[in-house]
């Protein structure tokens, strides 16, 4: 196994995107060259299937540049108190059954394995295509995440010395959230707007969360992008998706809502 995938298998199970039903070494005794769990989910696309971050998005902010710049001003601005900042952990956990229920009430539906088992087993498998699609570039320019190069609290404390190795640029999660926004809205293209509202605010808890600078939130949606137009082509891909989309509309008629509160999650958002 290459270094580099060697570190993304590593980064993936440290972040989450292992199920949560799988156990895993504390971030603290994860070790880069360990070889991958064997019980790891499979995505969609062939290992270098995925788009390629290396062809598709320019080399991170350098040093005195106004893209740096703007970069630092935005981690600045960025509230991290109250629900807001209490979303953006949330959204940090990119473990399942956690993760896909941050869309539930942008579908106005119940995003789970008991209700949507379809959608829910799309979504867990495409997480794995789109995180990947990043880490050519993420092991690249190992760029420094801001709350390393500031000294400052990020929400995931206890992913300090992952997040420390793992590079910044492009964004993994804000990928995965706007992949998710795209295919979600597909099968649901009634709830289009709220839910890709959703996937965009799921990219931007990372800003708040101070692990990411937005330039990587911002060019993680082109590779989140990117794979689901590679998924397309994958004939399995669309033969579930087409499930989901009927999925949806029975569990919608068997009152299967979303267990959130949809209310608060709604202000939370509005508020940054």
């Amino acid at each position: 196994m290459t270094r580099r995938v060697a570190s993304m298998t590593v980064a993936i199970a440290a972040l989450g995107l292992i199920s949560a039903t799988q156990p895993t070494a504390a971030p603290m005794a994860q070790d880069t060259t360990a070889p991958a769990p064997a019980a790891a989910p499979s995505g969609y696309l062939p290992r270098g299937g995925a788009p390629s971050s290396l062809a598709l998005v320019p080399p991170p902010p350098q040093p005195g540049s106004a893209a740096l710049a703007r970069d630092e001003e935005a981690n600045r601005a960025a509230v991290r108190t109250g629900p807001r900042w209490e979303i953006a952990t949330l959204d940090a956990d990119l473990s399942t059954p956690a993760a896909v229920q941050a869309f539930s009430c942008a579908a106005d539906v119940d995003i789970s394995q008991a209700s949507t088992p379809r959608l829910y087993a799309l979504l867990r498998r495409s997480l794995i295509d789109m995180g990947g699609s990043t880490y050519p570039t993420k092991t690249k320019y190992l760029r420094t995440r801001p709350f390393a190069a500031t000294g400052t609290a990020m929400c995931t404390p206890a992913y300090d010395a992952v997040l420390r190795r793992d590079g910044s640029y492009p964004s993994g999660h804000s990928a995965i959230g706007w992949g998710w926004g795209l295919i979600i809205a597909a099968a649901a293209p009634e709830r289009a707007e709220q839910i890709l509202a959703r996937g965009r605010a799921f990219g931007h808890s990372r800003l708040i969360c101070n692990v990411h600078w937005l330039s990587d939130v911002e060019e993680g949606r082109v590779m989140g992008a990117a794979t689901v137009a590679r998924l397309q082509a994958v004939p399995e891909f669309r033969t579930d998706l087409e499930a989901a989309r009927a999925e949806i509309l029975a569990a919608r008629q068997a009152g299967k809502r979303p267990t959130r509160d949809c209310a608060a999650e709604a202000a939370a958002l509005a508020g940054g």
